[in-house]
């Protein structure tokens, strides 16, 4: 229902018609009423209906309500995107860009952060990695590598610009850590689930190169280096190789959340090669269901289905003429 809403929301935005927002309005009034305060993140927790009710109600206080819940390190609470803090600060970002940078107070928001920061170094400690990667996280007990449950999408998180996180441990921490996971990546130029699987066989957005492309972009421009940007353009040839995805056209582990990945290379770069690419993912994503691909558990949901799905067309689509972009190679 959530994944709905936003989509709602999103298409107020380009078309500004007022039925779309009254029914992301009438949708969050249902999701608002099934809250169960047990998980906190916003794609897959209690933040993200309340952070859409804020938008969709120009409200931010229950957001915040969660907080003391979040902050508790001695709690089971993780720290990755889809279910943990990492969630949680992207439902604060959220908000604070749609209503206004004084939407949320930026004290809570740093908050967060240094409780990413304060988990990430215990368990580095724990694990005697330190010196290796001052940042470490698990999930169910392993350390997941991708966007969804692992490094790549926490640092991708702490290294936001409204994160909050100082110069000191962007570069002390962030950065090194970053840099223990790009070396990682295996000979193919995907990288593996969880640190210890050689496995080569996940190329999605959840687990594998396409959800670290957005990390490698992120920190090519917070930190200036050019490497950064090198290996994200090398997971986006290997994404082309390898990333039509017959277990569907989500974002999570679909086609159209590898096509994001082109789409990213190519405002960070300007090459034509990467818009070329997410058109033809974008073609793949347009024939929906004649490519015998699994059907979603969630048909229509934000990351199984099809709202996703149309998030990517929407974006990929020239916002002057609403068509797909004319490009030469």
């Amino acid at each position: 229902m959530i994944g709905i809403e936003l989509l709602y929301l999103r298409l107020h935005a380009v078309h500004k018609n007022s039925a779309d927002l009254r029914h992301a309005v009438e949708l969050s009034q249902r999701s608002l009423r099934s809250l169960r305060a047990r998980r906190f993140s916003f794609l897959c927790g209690d933040a993200g209906p309340l952070a859409l009710g804020a938008v969709a109600f120009l409200a931010a206080g229950e957001l915040l309500q969660l907080q003391p819940a979040v902050m508790r390190l001695d709690s089971d609470i993780p720290d990755e995107l889809l279910y943990g803090r990492a969630g949680y600060l992207y439902a604060l970002l959220f908000v604070q860009t749609k209503l206004g940078p004084d939407t949320i107070p930026k004290d809570k928001i740093i908050e967060v952060s240094n409780a990413m920061l304060d988990s990430g170094q215990a368990l580095a400690r724990t694990e005697r990695r330190s010196d290796r990667c001052p940042l470490m996280y698990a999930w169910h007990g392993k350390q997941y590598v991708g966007a969804a449950h692992g490094l790549a999408g926490i640092y991708y998180m702490l290294m936001q610009p409204g994160a909050g996180v100082s110069e000191e441990s962007l570069t002390e921490l962030v950065r090194p850590s970053l840099d223990y996971l790009r070396h990682r990546r295996m000979r193919s130029g995907n990288f593996p689930s969880s640190l210890g699987n050689d496995t080569d066989r996940l190329v999605h957005w959840c687990h594998g190169a396409p959800g670290v492309i957005h990390t490698l972009l992120l920190a090519r421009t917070v930190f200036k280096e050019e490497k950064y940007l090198r290996e994200a353009v090398e997971c986006g040839d290997l994404i082309w190789q390898r990333g039509l995805l017959y277990k569907g056209y989500g974002l999570c582990h679909g086609t159209a959340g590898n096509g994001y990945a082109f789409l990213a290379l190519y405002r960070a770069t300007g090459d034509q090669r990467h818009l070329y690419h997410a058109c033809k993912f974008a073609e793949w994503c347009l024939d929906y269901g004649t490519h015998g691909c699994r059907i979603a558990d969630r048909p229509f949901s934000l990351f199984e289905g099809m709202a996703g799905t149309i998030h990517f067309l929407l974006d990929m689509l020239d916002p002057n003429t609403a068509k797909f972009p004319a490009f030469e190679l």
